[in-house]
């Protein structure tokens, strides 16, 4: 009797103990998984306050301030003819972020390309289309924000650079205009990722990147999720069946979009490799939250 009651009894003990380890475990295991949720979350907090490197403030102070922005969905608009009659106006504008390039405009095409801007990044050449509609771009679009590009000789600091200094004179004409430019380090950070994805040296095969790649790499910057709208693939103008538009949508009459890409990307110096851009996009979008719309890409 007496030993049937002490197993009894250590039966009960060990019973007790396994349940204070169980409780303990459940409870540690439930620490661990906060702790882990929590941890995912300062780490997705800090890529969202973590500003993009590379775009510094047009100033005529030091150029220390940088761009700081986060997009949830960003819709890139394409300035190509594959925007007539794509009526998907509404749908760019209710993005959280809309990007255009260059001089594309709104006015007019509302109905395929939307109505707001909230960055829009220029090349160099471009820059001085907006400088001569500087109230529109300047004043009236203060909203916007701008990101120019463009080789050292055009954009260096110290006097020089021939359209720094044009649009310096915009932003002590207009104080609340945002300017930023590319700088020359994340110039070359672009060059290495087309080498990159490439094999190919861009300078070494006399081709420059295009308003395109570098609109492509703020998106990636900035953005979470991408909709790219009115970009073609890069096998679109082989494919026999593709449809002819001029090369921007508000240029009908100059020359067709595929012409000029295979111009360019045969071109021995001074042209943009177009197409295979559109082929590094392709690989992009299988590593990232992107999307192409109108029309719609095979990947």
């Amino acid at each position: 009797m007496c030993i049937t009651t002490v197993a009894y009894c250590c039966f009960i003990c060990l019973s007790l103990q396994c349940f204070r380890w169980l409780s303990l475990l459940s409870l540690s295991l439930t620490l661990l998984f906060w702790i882990r949720q929590m941890v995912k979350r300062d780490i997705h907090v800090a890529l969202h306050i973590t500003r993009p490197s590379g775009y510094a403030r047009i100033s005529d102070r030091r150029m220390d301030q940088y761009l700081d922005i986060h997009c949830n969905y960003c819709a890139l608009v394409s300035s190509s003819g594959q925007m007539l009659g794509a009526a998907v106006g509404d749908e760019i504008d209710i993005n959280e972020c809309v990007i255009r390039m260059n001089n594309a405009p709104t006015v007019g095409y509302e109905k395929d390309v939307g109505s707001r801007t909230t960055l829009r990044v220029v090349s160099h050449t471009s820059a001085p289309l907006l400088i001569k509609n500087e109230h529109y771009y300047f004043n009236e679009s203060a909203n916007t924000t701008y990101v120019f590009w463009g080789p050292e000789r055009n954009m260096r600091q110290d006097g020089k650079g021939r359209v720094f200094n044009a649009l310096l004179k915009m932003v002590k004409k207009y104080p609340e205009a945002k300017l930023y430019a590319v700088t020359k380090e994340k110039i070359q950070y672009c060059d290495n990722v087309f080498q990159n994805e490439t094999g190919k040296n861009r300078m070494k095969t006399g081709a420059f990147l295009s308003t395109g790649f570098f609109t492509m790499i703020l998106a990636l910057d900035i953005c979470d999720s991408i909709n790219v709208y009115g970009m073609i693939d890069n096998n679109y103008c082989s494919r026999a069946n593709h449809s002819v538009v001029p090369y921007h949508y508000y240029e009908s009459k100059l020359i067709n979009e595929c012409r000029m890409y295979n111009v360019h990307e045969n071109t021995k110096r001074g042209g943009h490799r177009f197409i295979t851009e559109k082929a590094i996009y392709a690989k992009w979008a299988t590593r990232h939250k992107m999307q192409f719309k109108h029309p719609s890409w095979r990947l």
